[in-house]
């Protein structure tokens, strides 16, 4: 069993947005400024921070990223996406961009993460690749918790969210809400989005949120359903099947208080392997 000081909450609401997109494949110029209208929407809401889809830089396109590794791919602080840097700057709000990462020889799914300066700050790789990205995509075991208005903000990426341990390690070091960046099609993945999101909060008495691609991207038919649910793992935002949408929720910190009373497996849980997870705090200015 685990120390959880579950007494130990943020003392104001945050404030979310899924920018639940529509990318245009192999365009990233075009995805850019998709991403900068959302932004602007956004900060023009008061929005703390907002999460894009997975890869949506590139669309969800592995054979686009294999053709040409430099131009598929961003770099850190890479001058291709500087007009979202200067967004967020304007608007101070941080930004989750879901895109491919290449860092070395080395192809990652990634979110990189700009703070309400404008700054990148962080990077976060998909920790659990599915069969189909394991031949061009690489990973590790580094998590990432990004500190906001004290909320601990964790990161995910999509099939992260289908292992309880992913979201378990990052809520037993404090983590208050875990946002996933994704791509789920119709069908099978619809459905595997609504088991996964609301069992990982009620897992972990934690807010869940997934913001997800709509329309075709590769061969892939986005089943849209961004959403958001609360520590006991009820939807309190779903998004549209096939509109793209900008969703916003304020999430209140009196509601981890409300369901760690009465659920305490987060407290009951044995500690997960320190080596299978490496977490790194960013912490907000």
């Amino acid at each position: 069993m685990i120390d959880v000081q579950q007494d130990v909450f943020p003392t104001e609401k945050l404030k979310i947005a899924l920018a639940q997109c529509s990318a245009v494949d192999g365009n990233i110029e075009e995805n850019v400024n998709r991403a900068y209208d959302m932004i602007e929407k956004a900060g023009k809401n008061n929005v703390d921070i907002i999460m894009f889809p997975e890869k949506y830089l590139t669309g969800y396109v592995p054979d686009i990223v294999k053709s040409n590794l430099t131009e598929h791919t961003i770099q850190l602080n890479d001058a291709r996406i500087q007009k979202l840097r200067q967004a967020c700057k304007k608007y101070a709000i941080w930004a989750i961009i879901g895109t491919p990462v290449k860092r070395g020889q080395e192809v990652f799914i990634s979110s990189i993460i700009i703070d309400s300066s404008g700054e990148e700050v962080g990077v976060y790789d998909k920790s659990h690749l599915f069969q189909t990205e394991k031949e061009i995509f690489s990973t590790n075991n580094e998590q990432v918790i990004v500190t906001i208005k004290d909320w601990n903000v964790g990161m995910g990426i999509c099939y992260d969210a289908g292992f309880p341990e992913h979201s378990r390690a990052l809520a037993q070091n404090g983590c208050h809400v875990y946002m996933g960046s994704s791509l789920f099609s119709k069908g099978m993945g619809y459905k595997e989005s609504r088991v996964w999101f609301p069992a990982r909060a009620l897992d972990n008495t934690i807010f869940t949120a997934m913001c997800n691609h709509v329309g075709k991207t590769g061969v892939w038919d986005a089943c849209g359903h961004s959403g958001v649910w609360n520590p006991l793992g009820d939807n309190i935002v779903d998004g549209s099947p096939d509109e793209a949408e900008l969703l916003i929720a304020e999430l209140d910190p009196a509601l981890l208080n409300q369901a760690r009373k009465g659920e305490m497996m987060l407290a009951d849980s044995r500690d997960i392997n320190k080596e299978d997870y490496v977490i790194k705090t960013i912490v907000g200015n």
